[in-house]
């Protein structure tokens, strides 16, 4: 049973790009967050490399475990239960993941919660923050995912107000990067030179922000494209590029849409605080003008501290931590990874006629959105590298 002093004793576990995370929670205190990153080994490509990444995750997987369990002076015994991130993301990686998840918690005799990723960032700032104030609004933003969220439930009720219809933030960032050649990942760089650098220097375009745009989608794609000709027109006329200048410009331009389509949100939906995740949470622009915007609007601004910001295990083992302490049904033993599942299911339960609580869940789960995940190893290459 969980610790009546405490909440429950979750482990976590999170494969769904390149970071290897491995987090165990108790309640709402963070005990360990244990982290391998292959990051340096995509570099060289620019990008993330699924089959790189995969490989990287089961090199990592059981030694970053052990590690948490060292760091947190827990026995494996002890947990209440295993959670495991089972989308979205890199169908490959998340594989990874859920096997070794099912693996443990088999052993174990633990029960099993397949829970989704977006919804482990918002609920991440419970370990920092306390518990998530209900309805929260949220305001996703990494490399793969810019979303508007509005949480009644984190565990249960998540609904999608907006989201990118093309390039993520996070995407742009590594992008304008490149086309600067200041390497990968994007983000930090930029904001590092965005530092010594004139944000009004150069007028880029903030995307779908006119009066007929829809009120809380997001588009870096004009931005990303306009930021690349401005450079190439510099270095065609032979004049040298202000990196600072160019870095400060754009980042201001995805700033200023980010935080005034939030605050949008909370205003139109009534909700008097805004919860800021992501990787590019970690940006200390965004921070900023959040900050200000939200203390000008009477919003509270909540934002974890940066290393919880990107992927970690700790993120999901708050996630799984809730499910137990609200009693929500564990996973099935046949519980797949799904590279595209919706925000709208914070986790993957088993049907409830077959769910008993512990070792004998189903060997079948419905899920309300169309398309079909069952058997992730069967997707084909083209799927993989979507």
């Amino acid at each position: 049973m969980a610790d009546s002093r405490g909440g429950p004793l979750v482990l976590g576990i999170e494969t769904s790009c390149d970071e290897t995370g491995v987090g165990i929670v108790r309640g709402h205190t963070l005990l360990a967050d244990a982290v391998a990153s292959s990051v340096d080994e995509h570099a060289r490509f620019g990008g993330v490399v699924p089959e790189v990444a995969s490989r990287a995750h089961l090199e990592a997987m059981v030694p970053t475990i052990q590690r948490a369990l060292k760091d947190a002076g827990v026995a494996a015994s002890d947990l209440d239960g295993i959670a495991v991130t089972a989308g979205p993301g890199l169908a490959g990686a998340l594989l990874v993941g859920v096997s070794a998840a099912k693996a443990y918690a088999y052993a174990l005799g633990k029960p099993l919660y397949g829970v989704n990723h977006l919804a482990s960032h918002i609920c991440v700032d419970q370990l920092e923050h306390g518990p998530l104030p209900e309805p929260t609004m949220a305001l996703l933003v990494s490399g793969g995912h810019s979303s508007l969220l509005l949480a009644p439930d984190i565990t249960s009720d998540v609904r999608p107000l907006g989201s990118t219809i093309d390039d993520a933030a996070g995407e742009a960032f590594d992008k304008i990067a490149r086309v600067l050649n200041l390497g990968f990942p994007g983000g930090p760089v930029i904001d590092r030179y965005a530092r010594e650098g004139n944000p009004d220097a150069i007028r880029f375009p903030r995307g779908l922000t006119g009066p007929r745009d829809p009120a809380y989608d997001f588009s870096f794609s004009g931005l990303k494209t306009a930021v690349a000709r401005w450079i190439e027109a510099k270095r065609a006329a032979g004049e040298e590029v202000p990196v600072a200048d160019v870095s400060a410009s754009f980042q201001e331009a995805v700033v200023d849409v980010l935080t005034r389509k939030a605050v949008r949100a909370c205003k139109d939906n009534g909700v008097d605080h805004l919860m800021i995740g992501g990787g590019v949470a970690a940006n200390s622009r965004l921070r900023a003008m959040a900050q200000r915007r939200c203390e000008d609007a009477g919003i509270t601004l909540r934002v974890p501290r940066p290393k919880l910001c990107t992927d970690n295990g700790a993120m999901v083992a708050a996630l799984g931590a809730e499910m137990v302490a609200r009693g929500r049904a564990a996973s099935a033993w046949d519980l797949s990874a799904d590279s595209s599942l919706p925000v709208t299911e914070p986790h993957v339960p088993a049907e409830p006629a077959e769910d008993d609580g512990h070792h004998d869940h189903g060997h079948s789960h419905s899920h309300s959105h169309s398309h079909s995940h069952d058997h992730v190893h069967e997707l084909s290459k083209q799927n993989l590298y979507q």
